[in-house]
């Protein structure tokens, strides 16, 4: 039995065309009528569960948001993004590439979980701003292969490229202190599997 509904109501992003959603009827908190954020296709958003996007939020290309996750405020799940089991996206978040936020993550304000990324609870991912040379936010994350990747600004890559490239950049300068600094508490932050602290 179908949950919601897709609107007349739109945006175009990417050249794409998301619909607003409706609530088709009662589940978990939300009511008979409620609109919603907006979706690409019903793909995007399971009729099971509890799941639902909400606000200005956006779900498009291949991205699934199901089980009893929530995606709201102006966060973005996009390209073949996972978000499952009981997370949280919101806030300008943005969720991307193969990444999958589950279990009982919170992924929020300007965080951007990208790439290989496997975030299930909020030790699985770190943002640390405004912060370095450009007053902006780095987002630190585990991978599903169990290593820590970093999306600042246009990079993404490993931690230890991140460095390099910190090194490369602003080599002797203060944004190379503070840059460091965030990696290295990253790296205290972040729980990788069969980390036990």
């Amino acid at each position: 039995m179908k949950k919601y509904e897709l609107t007349e109501e739109t945006v175009t992003v990417y050249g794409k065309t998301l619909y607003r959603i409706r609530a088709v009827r009662d589940f978990g908190s939300v009511k008979t009528g409620e609109f919603g954020g907006y979706i690409e296709k019903e793909e995007n958003l399971s009729h099971f569960g509890n799941a639902w996007v909400s606000g200005n939020a956006w779900v498009f290309d291949n991205a699934r948001v199901y089980d009893d996750t929530w995606v709201y405020g102006n966060a973005r799940v996009y390209d073949n993004a996972w978000v499952f089991g009981n997370a949280w996206v919101f806030g300008n978040a943005k969720v991307y590439d193969d990444a999958w936020v589950c279990g009982d993550a919170k992924v929020y304000g300007d965080a951007w979980v990208s790439g290989n990324a496997e975030v299930f609870n909020t030790m699985h991912f770190f943002v640390q701003g405004p912060i370095g040379s450009r007053n902006g936010f780095i987002t630190f994350y585990r991978t599903k292969d169990n290593t820590v990747e970093v999306r600042c600004g246009c990079f993404s890559g490993s931690l230890q490229k991140f460095v390099d490239r910190v090194e490369e950049t602003h080599g002797g300068s203060r944004y190379e202190k503070e840059y460091k600094l965030a990696a290295e508490l990253a790296k205290v932050c972040i729980r990788l599997e069969g980390e036990s602290r």
